[in-house]
């Protein structure tokens, strides 16, 4: 606002607000009116650049709600890994099986204590997950933990929990060894967990090639994955 109150003086100067020693000069009443008329001036003129910084504040911020986030969509064939996996209820099991029933598949990777991409990650999964409705029991969210050191069956638990996860959106942690596995599989192994970027999978049917969104990509455009990938077979179309 620096710039609208320098506007501010010098509309003030250029009104013609009166020095005392002219105003001295003029019969008292003229003064006083001219005066008057040169602060009306710069209120009105002060009234005008606070419409136009309103408004344009408001183009931005109608703006900024309609903004489509930016990602990189790509097609690519990954082999799931022979690893072994720890479910949030404490359960072992074969990644190859926890992906290779009949749902179409969301596949993210997280770890709790990150602050910034994964919350982000899984707000957009809660958002999926109530978009899906009906059609849920027929995909499998699937989170997985980059740092299994820390992230304990009870610890993915809770964090499933505070993001609303229903039976289908499940958790998984294990041993480095096997999540590390898992990451290079899947092409998204950094070696530090502060290096991870914002990364979504999607699959049809088992067999079908993976539908890769490096960014943040919402609800709406991982429902449109999950109708094209609807169109060979899988009951996954929903509405938006």
């Amino acid at each position: 606002m620096q710039k609208s109150c320098g506007e501010s003086r010098a509309i003030a100067r250029s009104a013609g607000v009166l020095s005392s020693s002219m105003q001295r000069r003029l019969r008292p009443g003229m003064a006083s009116a001219l005066a008057f008329i040169g602060s009306l001036s710069v209120l009105v003129a002060g009234l005008g650049i606070t419409r136009a910084h309103a408004a344009s504040e408001s183009v931005a911020d109608d703006h900024h709600h309609h903004v489509v986030p930016e990602i990189t969509r790509t097609v690519a064939s990954y082999q799931v890994p022979s690893v072994r996996l720890v479910r949030s209820d404490g359960s072992s099991v074969a990644l190859s099986d926890e992906l290779g029933d009949d749902r179409a598949v969301v596949l993210t990777f997280i770890y709790t204590t990150c602050t910034t991409i994964c919350p982000l990650t899984s707000m957009t999964l809660a958002e999926l997950q109530r978009k899906l409705g009906t059609q849920r029991d027929h995909v499998h969210l699937v989170s997985i933990s980059i740092d299994p050191e820390q992230d304990t069956p009870a610890r993915l638990r809770d964090y499933a929990q505070k993001f609303g996860a229903g039976p289908q959106w499940q958790h998984y942690t294990g041993s480095v060894e096997a999540s590390a596995a898992t990451q290079r599989a899947f092409a998204v192994y950094r070696g530090n967990k502060m290096d991870h970027g914002p990364v979504t999978l999607v699959r049809g049917r088992p067999g079908d090639p993976w539908a890769r969104l490096e960014g943040f990509a919402t609800a709406d455009q991982l429902l449109a994955e999950l109708n094209r990938d609807a169109a060979g077979g899988v009951a996954t179309t929903v509405s938006r």
